[in-house]
């Protein structure tokens, strides 16, 4: 007869080093308008998969692309002007 043993303790033995760390999570922080504006978009798109847009879809669409947009340049913005010297961006 074959025991059925556990295996807790080989799962949970490595979870403490496989947690985020403190900059890995501030930088999803950073990224975090970037990610709600790319998810705004893919939410309008999905909406006329099923049917033909209408001329609101097509409004929501390019506002939603507008604004993943200008979110991924305010990043690329803020992390070139923390990189220059002197604060000049």
């Amino acid at each position: 007869m074959d025991h059925i043993v556990t295996v807790q303790d080989a799962v949970t033995a490595f979870g403490d080093f496989m947690e985020p760390t403190d900059a890995e999570l501030d930088a999803i922080e950073r990224e975090m308008p970037v990610i709600l504006a790319g998810v705004e978009l893919l939410d309008a798109q999905i909406i006329t998969l099923d049917r033909t847009p209408t001329e609101l879809d097509n409004r929501r669409i390019r506002r939603a692309r507008r604004r993943a947009l200008a979110a991924r340049v305010a990043l690329v913005n803020r992390a070139a002007g923390a990189s220059l010297p002197g604060g000049a961006a």
